[in-house]
Order: C-alpha cells, then structure tokens, then sequence
C-alpha cells in the first residue's frame, strides 16, 4: 500500500485554497501533465477564457518590495547590497509611499 502522500495547502486571504506544494519527485511525475494542463488555459485565455495569469505587481504595491522580489532576491540580499539591516528593508517595503530616490538607489543595487 502506498504511503499518503503529504502536501502543503496555502490559503488565500480570505482562507480559500489558493495553491499547493507537492514533492518534487510528484511533480517529476506528473510534469507533462501539468504543461499540457496549462498549455490549455493559456490557449483558453488567448480566446477570451476566464483564466487570468498571475502577476506580482497585482499584488504588490510597493516599489522596492517588487523590485526586490523580480530580481529573485531576499530581504537580506537586499540589505546587504544597500548597507543595511534587513529590518530596514522590511520597514520600506511596508511604507505605503517610498521616495524616487530611494526606488532609483535600490534599482541600483539590484543591478
């Protein structure tokens, strides 16, 4: 009998199921399944479909924090680059406005 397998649910906001983590050796299984999968709602969304792709600016309002996350870097990452702690990065990126300067020395940094 197979083992259960054990998979990591997250939650959206408002508690709906949103996505799920599988083990990689599931997914090496099921690879060409998903591709096909999802070869279909792209081919649904060009003709109009439902299915919308996911983009981080939609959810992401601060500059520095999407920044940061497209160029596939941590907080620390960040800090490290700019020459300051990490907790300083978290307080930018809760900050609802961030200075042109600020975003421009960041996007510096980031390269």
């Amino acid at each position: 009998m197979n083992a259960p397998l054990n998979l990591q649910i997250i939650k959206s906001i408002s508690g709906k199921p949103e996505f799920v983590l599988i083990p990689v050796a599931v997914y090496a299984a099921l690879r060409e399944q998903i591709e096909d999968e999802m070869a279909g709602l792209e081919a649904a969304a060009d003709k109009g479909g439902e299915y919308v792709p996911f983009e981080l600016a939609d959810y992401v309002e601060n500059p520095v924090a999407l920044a940061r996350m497209n160029a596939g870097l941590t907080q620390k990452d960040l800090a490290k680059r700019l020459g300051v702690s990490q907790a300083y990065v978290s307080k930018i990126e809760r900050q609802t406005k961030v200075t042109p300067k600020l975003v421009s020395k960041v996007k510096r940094a980031i390269g």
